[in-house]
């Protein structure tokens, strides 16, 4: 599956051997934006026209449009772990969330060298 990109919102590129088309959903958002095509052409501009649709309809109604992988991830860890955690963000004058996303970072980081 690959993906496309449009004023910051990432969209799926799939393709349905049945109907003989491309068709994608944008991702991380809980509205459903669906676009489809007959070419990697059309499929893009359908994309960018439903994100431009989606983003005027939002200013025409006054409300704000969602932003991609927004939210919230509640981590658990034992005791232990946080408490480490706590102290060294403590000594290195920062927040755990910062340094929850600081690991996530360099995680990923890692995996996408490999």
């Amino acid at each position: 599956m690959g993906f496309l990109r449009y004023k910051g919102y990432d969209g799926s590129v799939e393709f349905s051997a049945e109907d003989n088309c491309l068709f994608g959903k944008v991702q991380g958002l809980r509205s459903m934006i669906l676009y489809e095509g007959s070419s990697l052409e059309e499929l893009r501009k359908d994309f960018e026209g439903a994100i431009d649709d989606y983003l005027e309809s939002c200013q025409a109604r006054n409300i704000s449009p969602e932003k991609p992988y927004e939210g919230e991830l509640t981590v658990h860890m034992p005791s232990e772990l946080y408490a480490r955690v706590a102290d060294v963000v403590a000594s290195l004058g920062m927040t755990i969330n910062d340094f929850i996303n600081k690991a996530i970072v360099n995680e990923l980081k890692q995996e996408c060298a490999m």
